[in-house]
């Protein structure tokens, strides 16, 4: 009998005041937007690793869920893998082709200070 693979461990990148702002974007979604990108996230902690098109590498071990909302919209998850499990380290509503260096900028920002405090 095969065993089901156990989850990875999933948490949101919390700020040194103990915010955590990627959670507050997530529960500020609509209902039926926030069940897609929550299945979604769900799909890589029971499946990692995973791979396109609903994961994409963005270099440097930054990764992104890839959410088709039914809103119309696309959600993007930035977020890092490491030794306890799954780290949410931004998202946003992607609005164009390209994803914003501003976006970006932030979610390497986390990865160093997540990384430098562990």
């Amino acid at each position: 009998m095969v065993e089901p693979s156990k989850p990875l461990p999933l948490q949101f990148w919390r700020s040194n005041s103990g915010r955590e702002p990627t959670r507050d974007w997530f529960k500020g979604l609509p209902f039926e937007d926030r069940a897609v990108l929550g299945h979604d996230l769900k799909r890589v902690q029971y499946g990692w690793p995973i791979g396109m098109p609903l994961v994409k590498s963005l270099g440097g071990g930054l990764w992104e869920v890839r959410s088709s909302l039914p809103s119309n919209r696309e959600a993007r998850a930035l977020f890092i893998v490491d030794q306890d499990g799954i780290v949410i380290l931004h998202g946003f509503i992607k609005k164009t082709q390209k994803t914003p260096a501003t976006e970006l900028n932030l979610a390497r920002k986390r990865m160093k200070d997540f990384n430098d405090e562990n």
